[in-house]
């Protein structure tokens, strides 16, 4: 695992392979739509929002960014981001609210970049981050509940119910989730 201070983080390989059910969802609810919304920090520590395409392309999540974009400048300074899938239209909430946050890791080996944009059929320069999860969020609505599908580093998914009412949350026992956990990096 790596590191984002004291938070570790796994790329989006190794969550697939230990948390691969909730993985489909992520990586289908971010591929119901091309464009989605990415939260970085400004210089001054004020939250950004950009609009953002997501890409899953040779086992890992990418970021690709224009060269010198406000957002680029943010991840190259402080590496922490929020990613929200598109919600779509409307209120429906159509496969439910997905967001991975973590660390943008920016590429710099020419020998990837050019492959990379070979394969996305785009022309250099832009900036290149492969995504570190430090965690994955799912929200859907079931009945009358919000549901909260949650996952971070060495943890089991964790599902958490709660109404619309005063009662506190609770937490659902695992029902045959994969529930794997990601070892360390050596």
């Amino acid at each position: 695992m790596g590191h984002t201070g004291t938070t570790p983080t796994v790329t989006w390989a190794a969550f697939e392979a230990a948390e691969p059910d909730l993985a489909t969802t992520v990586r289908e609810r971010f591929g119901q739509y091309t464009h989605h919304a990415l939260a970085t920090l400004r210089t001054d520590g004020s939250p950004r929002l950009s609009g953002i395409e997501a890409d899953f392309r040779a086992g890992e999540l990418w970021l690709a960014m224009m060269p010198k974009s406000r957002k680029a400048l943010d991840v190259r300074r402080d590496p922490r981001f929020a990613l929200l899938a598109n919600p779509g239209e409307g209120t429906g909430m159509g496969g439910g609210d997905v967001r991975v946050s973590g660390r943008a890791v920016e590429i710099t080996d020419p020998a990837t970049l050019e492959r990379y944009a070979e394969g996305v059929g785009q022309p250099l320069p832009f900036h290149l981050f492969r995504v570190e999860l430090t965690e994955v969020v799912r929200t859907s609505v079931e009945g009358e509940e919000l549901v909260f599908r949650t996952w971070s580093p060495g943890r089991r998914v964790r599902t958490i119910r709660r109404g619309n009412d005063e009662s506190p949350p609770r937490e659902q026992p695992d029902q045959g989730l994969s529930g794997g956990s990601v070892p360390d990096r050596p």
